[in-house]
């Protein structure tokens, strides 16, 4: 059992958070709410009219807070349909990232082990480069999570106006991230280079001409974002 996060999984998905909110927001917004069915043989998972080509990560027992990764469900290992969980595993083994190396992790220790398995789930969408990840009811105590693969989920391009949102609710939602590491990782994720504008910041150029100004105090949290386009403001 464990009661948090390792410093290994912490500094392996940190890069990754701010994007992996923007890009989640955009796959909510494009799979509708309905009745889920999946095929996992065949890697297809279908909702509100919309069929995708999805990997399982794994399944949470919510009876006794307990995460199984998809490669080592004996029902599914060496599947097609795990193989993203098992780029994961290797992952893990060759960066000494414990959660994603051990066939289960015990998150019962957690305050709230249903935020923590989210956590779990939205680390592996990140560190995967996945366009989402998907938690569905599939019994009465289990939940699956599944990540798209499939051109279909479209990718959410840099947005100047909700980009200071995205920045400051990435780091607010993760307080064991570095945020200088999530701000960092955000430009580098959509190949924006990036370069200290001065002593405690960072700065770059949006596709759209514009730029960002990202400060950050003392403390290495983020002071203030600025972003010179129209309709967008400091926050």
């Amino acid at each position: 059992m464990i009661t948090s996060f390792s410093e290994g999984f912490v500094r392996a998905t940190e890069p990754h958070a701010a994007w992996g909110m923007e890009q989640l927001e955009a796959f909510t917004g494009f799979l509708p709410s309905a009745p889920w069915t999946a095929d996992l043989d065949a890697c297809v998972y279908r909702q509100g009219g919309i069929e995708l080509r999805v990997g399982l990560l794994g399944t949470f027992d919510q009876s006794d807070g307990s995460w199984l990764w998809g490669w080592a469900n004996p029902g599914f290992a060496g599947a097609p349909v795990v193989a993203a969980a098992e780029a994961l595993r290797r992952f893990g083994e060759e960066r000494g990232v414990p959660e994603l190396a051990r066939e289960a992790v015990d998150l019962s220790g957690f305050d709230d082990p249903a935020m923590a398995v989210e956590r779990l789930a939205f680390g592996a969408m990140g560190l995967l480069g996945a366009a989402g990840y998907i938690g569905v009811q599939a019994g009465p105590a289990t939940r699956a999570y599944l990540v798209p693969d499939d051109p279909r989920v479209p990718v959410q391009a840099p947005d100047p106006v909700t980009l200071p949102r995205v920045l400051l609710t990435a780091v607010s939602a993760l307080p064991d991230a570095a945020p200088r590491a999530v701000v960092a990782g955000y430009f580098a994720r959509h190949g924006l280079p990036a370069h200290p504008a001065e002593p405690g910041a960072l700065a770059a150029g949006l596709p759209n001409g514009s730029s960002v100004h990202v400060t950050f105090d003392a403390a290495g949290r983020i002071a203030q974002v600025n972003v010179s386009a129209v309709g967008a403001r400091g926050a």
